[in-house]
């Protein structure tokens, strides 16, 4: 949960760029996004296999 106390002589528009900060780094919104539909278990998954996949082929041909 992300917290925002505002500081004294802030105008909102700071406070909410502080906020809109917060919550990015907090990893707030990927999560929203990520939960927006839902995703059978099958294709979360796949996709980790792929990703998976693609870093060991990555380090692969950095290793050379």
């Amino acid at each position: 949960m992300v917290k925002l106390v505002v500081r004294d002589r802030e105008t909102i528009q700071e406070a909410v760029r502080r906020f809109r900060k917060l919550v990015e780094r907090s990893g707030i919104k990927k999560e929203m996004r990520r939960r927006e539909y839902y995703e059978k278990p099958s294709e979360t998954n796949r996709r980790n296999r792929l990703r998976a996949e693609r870093r060991s082929r990555r380090t692969r041909l950095l290793s050379r």
